[in-house]
């Protein structure tokens, strides 16, 4: 199902500029982030879903979300969305997206 990429917050939008004028490695991860967004937006259910027990607290709180979807990133790197719909149009809302690590410390692994 095709859908619209929107940013959870500005600041997430505005780091994700900043890696396109960045160091070599995060010029790298811009690219896989902007080819990750197409691929949402081709098609919103294409990553995997993360069982609704596993979402962390704040993300619900924080953006009132009831659903998480993990897109894998080259090197170990992870992108958090979730997934908006309406009549009109699906969005697939941009969370964060981090490396492995930080990714194990944050969800517990």
């Amino acid at each position: 199902m095709k859908g619209r990429i929107k940013f959870a917050e500005e600041k997430v939008k505005e780091s994700l500029i900043k890696l396109k004028t960045s160091k070599t490695e995060d010029q790298r991860l811009y690219k896989w982030i902007n080819r990750a967004l197409d691929d949402i937006e081709e098609d919103t259910f294409c990553a995997t879903q993360v069982p609704k027990k596993l979402i962390l607290k704040v993300y619900i709180e924080k953006y009132g979300i009831d659903n998480l979807w993990k897109y894998d990133l080259p090197s170990g790197w992870r992108l958090l969305y979730s997934v908006a719909n309406s009549d009109i149009i699906v969005l697939a809302i941009i969370i964060e997206w981090f490396d492995h690590k930080n990714y194990e410390r944050r969800f517990k692994y």
